[in-house]
């Protein structure tokens, strides 16, 4: 007899959103989560008297076309927590730019314009495209029938994701536009996404891109580890459990199919196993390919063979003991491209 309906490996927002949604909708879910605290890049800790945000500084968008207002809502987030709203979107600062971009279409426009008036034609294409892509995903039919039925009509109801779906966003930049000032000062925050323009999907860029210069950004007042509390407590307050401190070693499987998983929790030698109806992974790919026995391994490993790693990231947090406006800085997110770029 299985403990729990669901086993969710991997506490980060993914785990813990499918977590949280299961659990309020009757199933018991196991959560199962390697540090001290839930969240994953949505943490935060104290060092030296400062209350330090882990990673997720900013959230973009939160407006009526943006797909995690509804999950947001479905999960009682917004009565919970309070999203402070940004003044603007970026700062960039190169030798010879130094911009605040706003976080809304007319103003960027304008100020882009003004920095660059001979580049009004591109800058204008650039918001243009990245804008009606955003609203053509956001048309998409979740439903197949209704995708089966509408396919024939896809170049007619979704021009840009037909023609563009191949096209980097460093691709199209070079092809609005041959100022490098600009293209740096278009794409500045890029690397929110990725590290090479010209192997990141301009589908993808536009979708959060847009989705920040439409609804702004956002941060969780009190630091993203609230986010990650609360869904935790959503799963914990349905009859769940959160294990923490606590690492999934391998995934039970019986012909086939995975129904439980062993794991081992900090500093102890004893492996437990936990069986559940559903598995629901959200650790990364090669790590969850490690914890499948043969051949469900071979079978993953067979359709992530051609997936080049996505790029890492180093963060380095500098406290200040006085107010950083004296300083220069002048926006939230500033960026700084050396001349080299």
């Amino acid at each position: 007899m299985n403990h729990f309906d669901v086993i969710v490996i991997g506490g980060g927002l993914g785990g813990l959103t499918a977590g949280a949604k299961l659990a309020r909708e009757g199933k018991s879910v196991l959560l199962i989560e390697q540090h001290s605290v839930p969240g994953g890049c949505a943490t935060t800790f104290r060092r030296q008297g400062f209350l330090v945000e882990g990673g997720l500084h900013e959230l973009d968008g939160l407006d009526g076309q943006d797909p995690k207002k509804a999950i947001f809502d479905e999960l009682g987030v917004f009565d919970r927590l309070e999203f402070v709203k940004l003044p603007e979107f970026y700062r960039v600062v190169t030798s010879k730019t130094d911009l605040v971009v706003p976080d809304n279409v007319e103003d960027a426009i304008e100020v882009f314009v003004n920095a660059f008036p001979d580049e009004e034609k591109g800058v204008r294409k650039f918001f243009g495209t990245i804008l009606a892509i955003r609203r053509e995903i956001d048309r998409l039919p979740v439903s197949r029938l209704k995708t089966a039925l509408l396919f024939p009509f896809f170049p007619l109801l979704f021009p840009n994701l037909v023609t563009r779906n191949k096209q980097t966003i460093g691709g199209f930049v070079d092809g609005i536009t041959g100022n490098e000032e600009l293209k740096i000062a278009l794409l500045t925050n890029f690397p929110y996404y990725h590290d090479d323009p010209y192997s990141l999907s301009l589908l993808y860029f536009s979708v959060a891109q847009a989705s920040f210069y439409r609804g702004g950004g956002h941060f969780i007042k009190g630091g993203s580890q609230r986010l990650s509390d609360h869904l935790a407590g959503i799963i914990t307050a349905n009859g769940g459990r959160v294990m923490l401190n606590t690492t999934v070693t391998r995934i039970v499987t019986e012909n086939g199919r995975a129904t439980g998983v062993a794991f081992r929790q900090k500093h102890e030698a004893e492996e437990w196993v936990e069986k559940a109806g559903t598995i629901v992974a959200g650790a990364a790919i090669p790590l969850v390919e490690s914890m499948l026995p043969e051949p469900e391994r071979k079978i993953l490993r067979s359709k992530t063979a051609g997936l080049k790693n996505s790029c890492s990231i180093l963060s380095v947090y500098i406290g200040f003991r006085r107010d950083i406006s004296v300083l220069n800085n002048r926006a939230y997110s500033t960026f700084i491209t050396g001349d080299g770029v």
